[in-house]
């Protein structure tokens, strides 16, 4: 199966972020993928489960 996500995309999320941004970029993927809020620069560790489930658009870095 091909991976949907690759480092430097840019997703956004169902929910928003509390600084109000919902895109994130990945800067990381595996069996967690680590994010950075591009709003407030905020870096989280999240499963590969919680994103595929939570992610509504994916936008390929250029």
């Amino acid at each position: 199966m091909a991976d949907r996500f690759a480092v430097g995309d840019v997703i956004r999320m169902k929910k928003p972020h509390p600084c109000g941004s919902s895109e994130w970029e990945v800067l990381r993927t595996g069996a967690d993928f680590r994010l950075k809020c591009l709003g407030c620069g905020h870096q989280v560790m999240v499963s590969r489960k919680l994103v595929e489930k939570n992610t509504r658009e994916i936008r390929k870095k250029a």
